[in-house]
């Protein structure tokens, strides 16, 4: 589990095609500092193994279900990522639960500076975008985010986050522009919620009453 609270911008250093899968290298001299074979490491928001550890860089493997669900398929030797060692148990939570398991990508559409913040505008996926609430959280590109607003569009859907300063100097958001893709992990309670509440949208005869209002009608 992660806080979504990037550590370091580590850089790509090799990627190796495999039959369906990928083996990434990846330099990082914090996130390596204690790492070990088996340790997880999140690139870009994507929950990756570590394999291999040597000279201030890990490799692992990246399975072909992690490639159609993320921009991990088109990374290249060079590119700067996001980085985050799991989180220890017993220290400050500073972000919100990140599992690093990036449910698609969204596309960024616009990005408005100010000396303070700037405010960037990312396209989602319909299916993902009714997790998204105002002042909920999002993961985008292994950031924890709080959403500004969403939008429904003919398209899909669109949501809008604000940055701060920090977050534009010590992560990859800083340098997003308009049509890079990102990667995308909605708030996993909200699916728990939406999987656990399927049977009384199903009209499930059990399903109970409160103040005459059924289940259904108050979880539309």
């Amino acid at each position: 589990m992660f806080t979504g609270i990037v550590e370091e911008r580590g850089e790509v250093v090799a990627v190796q095609d495999l039959p369906d899968a990928a083996r990434v290298t990846i330099a990082g001299p914090l996130v390596t500092s204690d790492a070990r074979l088996g340790d997880s490491i999140a690139v870009n928001g994507v929950c990756l193994t570590v394999v291999e550890v040597a000279d201030g860089a890990f490799t692992a493997d990246v399975m072909r279900e992690t490639l159609v669900r993320s921009s991990l398929d088109k990374i290249t030797p060079g590119e700067p990522v996001n980085l985050e060692r799991a989180a220890e148990v017993g220290k400050r939570f500073g972000g919100h639960i990140v599992q690093g398991h990036v449910d698609g990508t969204g596309v960024v559409l616009s990005r408005e500076s100010s000396p303070h913040w700037d405010l960037v505008r990312i396209g989602i996926p319909a299916k993902l975008a009714r997790y998204l609430v105002e002042k909920g959280s999002i993961t985008v590109d292994g950031v924890s985010l709080t959403v500004v607003d969403v939008s429904d569009t003919p398209s899909g859907a669109e949501f809008s986050v604000s940055l701060i300063p920090e977050t534009l100097r010590a992560t990859t958001l800083g340098i997003r522009t308009p049509g890079d893709r990102v990667n995308l992990e909605v708030d996993v309670v909200a699916k728990y919620v939406e999987r656990l509440a399927a049977p009384h949208f199903a009209g499930n005869p059990a399903a109970p009453e409160e103040n005459g209002v059924t289940a259904e009608e108050a979880l539309s």
